[in-house]
C-alpha cells in the first residue's frame, strides 16, 4: 500500500499540473481536444462535449492536448480560439498555468500539514552525536567505550554548541591529535560520562573510527489556527524553494559529484514508499517537495518543457514574428528525445538497484 501511496501523490501532482494548462486554456475560450493523466494504452476515456478525458496505463506523466496541429480535427486553421492564433499573453498564460499550479498547490499541501498532522521541526541541541560506530569492534572508539547515539558534550574541555560547524571542530580536534588521548564528557540517557579516546594515525590525520551528525530534537508543531497555519505554510513553502534552488546550483557547479544524486520516478516512489510506511502525515510534505521540484524542472528554459515554449515565446516577441515551424519543431522532438531517454535510463538503473530486483539476479 506504501507504494501506491506514493504513486498516487505522483499521479494528483502530475493532475494538478495539467489541470493548469486545461483550466488556463478553456477559460479563455480556447480550444483543448485531449486532457489524459498518464501515457500509454488508454485504459478509460470520456468523450466529451469537444475534449476526450483518458487515463492512461502509466500514471508518472500526462498531457493536454490542442487541434492546433491535428490533421483529423474539423477547426479551421484561422480560428482564434484555437491556441496558436491567441496574443503570446494568452499563449504564456496557459503554458506556465501548470507551473503555478503546482506551486498553489504545494503551499496548500504545507497549510494542510500545518493544520492536521504538524509541521516537522529540527531544533538544534548543544553537542554532537556519534551516529555510528565503524564495523570493526577493535576500532579505538570501541575500545574507548563509546556507544552509537552517545552525544559528545566537550573534548579535553573544549565545549560544544548547537551549531551545525560543531561537528567540524571535533573532527579537527580529532585529527590534529593522533596518538594523544582526548578527554570526552558524554551524555548518554539521563548519564553523564567522562571517557578517553586515543585517535589512530591515519593519512589524513586522528581517527575513532566514528560518523558524526549533528545533535537536534526533531518535534512536530500543529495548529488548530487557520491563520496561523497559512503562516507556517508559507515559511516552509519559502524554506523548501530556497533549498530546491540551492539544490539545482550544487548540481551545476558540482555535477561530477552531485550527478548520481539525480533521482527518477523510480527512485521518487521507492523514496515516498518509505515515507508512507513509516509516517503517512509526511506524505503531504512529500507530496509539497515534489510538486515544488517539478514546478521549477519544468519553468527552466529546456526543450519539451514548459520554459522551452516560453522561451519561444518570447524570442517571437523579441522579433515580432515566431521562429518557422520546422525550427521549433526539431528544437522540441530533440529536446523530447532527451528527455526520454534520461528518463527511460534513470527507469532502469534505478529498478536494477532495488533489493528485490538484485534479489531476483543472484
Amino acid at each position: 500500500m506504501s507504494i501506491l501511496a506514493a504513486i498516487a501523490v505522483l499521479a494528483v501532482l502530475i493532475l494538478v499540473h495539467e489541470l493548469g494548462h486545461f483550466i488556463a486554456a478553456r477559460s479563455q475560450g480556447i480550444h483543448v481536444n485531449r486532457f489524459s493523466l498518464g501515457f500509454g494504452p488508454i485504459i478509460w476515456k470520456y468523450q466529451g462535449t469537444e475534449t476526450e478525458y483518458a487515463v492512461r496505463a502509466f500514471p508518472l506523466g500526462g498531457f493536454v492536448g490542442f487541434p492546433d496541429d491535428d490533421p483529423d480535427s474539423d477547426i479551421p486553421p484561422d480560428d482564434p480560439n484555437l491556441l496558436r492564433n491567441r496574443p503570446i499573453l494568452g499563449r504564456a498564460i496557459v503554458i506556465s498555468a501548470g507551473v503555478i499550479a503546482n506551486l498553489i498547490f504545494a503551499y496548500f499541501l504545507l497549510v494542510a500539514q500545518a493544520n492536521l498532522v504538524g509541521i516537522t521541526q529540527v531544533n538544534p541541541q548543544p553537542g554532537v552525536v556519534i551516529q555510528q560506530l565503524a564495523p570493526d569492534v577493535s576500532s579505538v572508539a570501541s575500545q574507548a567505550g563509546i556507544q552509537p547515539k552517545d552525544i559528545i558534550l566537550a573534548a579535553n574541555n573544549r565545549k560544544f554548541g548547537t551549531s551545525e560547524k560543531e561537528i567540524e571542530n571535533l573532527r579537527e580536534i580529532i585529527r590534529n591529535n593522533a596518538g594523544n588521548p582526548i578527554q570526552l564528557e558524554i551524555a548518554r540517557g539521563d548519564q553523564k560520562l567522562f571517557l578517553t579516546v586515543t585517535p589512530e594515525a591515519k593519512q589524513n590525520g586522528g581517527s575513532i573510527g566514528v560518523q558524526l551528525s549533528p545533535n537536534v530534537k526533531v518535534e512536530r508543531r500543529r495548529t488548530s489556527n487557520p491563520v496561523e497555519a497559512l503562516k507556517i505554510g508559507a515559511s516552509e513553502f519559502q524554506r523548501i524553494v530556497n533549498l530546491t534552488f540551492q539544490g539545482f546550483k550544487q548540481l551545476i557547479t558540482n555535477f561530477g559529484e552531485t550527478a548520481n544524486q539525480v533521482a527518477g520516478p523510480v527512485k521518487i516512489v521507492e523514496i515516498g514508499a518509505s515515507i508512507a510506511q513509516n509516517d503517512i502525515g509526511s506524505l503531504f510534505y512529500f507530496g509539497a517537495l515534489i510538486s515544488i521540484n517539478l514546478a521549477i524542472i519544468n519553468i527552466l528554459p529546456l526543450p519539451a518543457l514548459d520554459g522551452g515554449q516560453l522561451a519561444f515565446l518570447l524570442i517571437e516577441g523579441l522579433r515580432g514574428k515566431p521562429l518557422p515551424t520546422r525550427i521549433q519543431d526539431g528544437v522540441m522532438q530533440t529536446g523530447l528525445m532527451l528527455l526520454l531517454g534520461l528518463g527511460i535510463f534513470l527507469i532502469v538503473k534505478e529498478t536494477s538497484q532495488l533489493e528485490w530486483v538484485q534479489k531476483l539476479f543472484q
